[in-house]
């Protein structure tokens, strides 16, 4: 286990894969409820698939990382997004280069990251990112609440243990205050100019089409949109051949073009 110290109360948890040194790194972020553990295999094989190196890690909170240290505001994806984000970068890839793969939250932070145009970010995947929030968002969310709340969700602290119930409770109390219901990124879409692909499942329990249909629209670089039938919140995970065949092509495109 690696660990990266960025004050006393604020340690991350995070795994480098080995990779082809002149290609670009894989950054992944987890859901909202994600961690390292929680991709799984994914991360590796799509390594191995683009002779990438990677990086996965767990934001603060998550996983292996330390507990939250202050209660959650409407910015807190934006505080992701532009304080510790930018700091594991710096520390652990220094000058290389980087694609952001992101899933939900963690995509919806890539995106917000990438509107500042870092000089290093050759790309973005952005897999069930929330621009702006639905009704069927919180309709998700209140659904998954009064799950764990019955005790449904206790597989969870296999990855979180004693701090399931604070990240969890972060999570959806969060989402489900009457302020943020207006939280909206559109605004920063624009800001992006980097080769991006978004992937959302037609099925997905916490958002409709309108959000991959927003980013595509809005981004000012090459942009491409996939939704996948058949397919809920995850799609790496219901329908992985497909989602790495997509990333594959999409990596290669970029990956050539820096030759």
């Amino acid at each position: 286990m690696s660990i990266l110290k960025l004050a006393d109360d604020y340690q991350l948890h995070y795994q480098l894969i080995e990779g082809d040194p002149d290609k670009p790194y894989l950054v992944f972020l987890h859901e909202g409820l994600g961690c390292t553990a929680m991709w799984k295999n994914f991360p590796q094989r799509l390594c191995s698939l683009t002779a990438c190196p990677g990086l996965v890690y767990d934001r603060l909170g998550y996983g292996q990382s330390s507990t939250l240290r202050k209660e959650r505001t409407v910015h807190y994806m934006h505080e992701y997004a532009l304080q510790e984000l930018p700091q594991i970068l710096a520390v652990l890839l220094g000058e290389r280069s980087y694609i952001l793969v992101g899933h939900s939250d963690g995509a919806s932070i890539s995106l917000i990251f990438a509107a500042q145009q870092p000089p290093m970010l050759k790309g973005l995947i952005s897999e069930a990112a929330h621009v702006f929030v639905e009704p069927e968002t919180i309709t998700g969310i209140k659904a998954a609440d009064a799950a764990y709340d019955a005790g449904k969700l206790s597989a969870l602290e296999k990855f979180h243990g004693d701090k399931t119930a604070a990240i969890f409770k972060a999570w959806s109390q969060t989402w489900l205050k009457p302020a943020f219901a207006s939280w909206n990124i559109e605004y920063l879409l624009p800001s992006i100019q980097v080769p991006l692909l978004a992937i959302q499942g037609v099925d997905d329990q916490y958002g409709s089409q309108l959000q991959v249909a927003s980013i595509v629209e809005k981004t000012l670089g090459p942009s491409f949109a996939l939704m996948i039938e058949d397919c809920g919140h995850s799609p790496h995970a219901e329908a992985q051949e497909r989602v790495l065949a997509e990333m594959v092509d999409f990596i290669s495109t970029i990956t050539l073009a820096q030759k």
